[in-house]
């Protein structure tokens, strides 16, 4: 995955649905994906993975949320990314959020309305 953290870069796929079930029954039968629940605070989120490699996640979308596949792009600095964005016209759906562990990211819409998620990962 490392080429895929790259600035620039699609790095992450996440679906938010109603129905995580019935999601991951269909994604796993027509791509033959793996799946790994991790049990996270207030929540689980189910690692989909092609071969041993992960992808992706799913989780239950929050209220008012839409049910969605949102593609997540690896930034240098995800602050500046985000007020880059906003200055150009986008709009943030989910403030910068931290992910222990993992990075920080937000979500944004595009001024066409298409979504579309920033990410910085912690330096390993």
């Amino acid at each position: 995955m490392e080429e895929n953290m790259s600035h620039g870069s699609f790095s992450w796929n996440e679906l938010t649905t109603s129905d995580t079930q019935a999601a991951l029954e269909f994604y796993t039968k027509l791509f033959g994906w793996k799946t790994e629940v991790m049990h996270m605070e207030g929540m689980d989120y189910t690692v989909i993975k092609a071969g041993n490699r992960p992808i992706g996640g799913v989780m239950t979308a929050p209220e008012g949320a839409p049910i969605t596949w949102t593609g997540y792009v690896t930034v240098d600095k995800v602050d500046e990314t985000v007020k880059l964005a906003e200055s150009l016209g986008a709009t943030v759906c989910v403030p910068l959020t931290d992910i222990p562990d993992i990075g920080r990211f937000a979500v944004l819409r595009d001024p066409q309305g298409a979504g579309i998620a920033v990410i910085s990962y912690v330096k390993r």
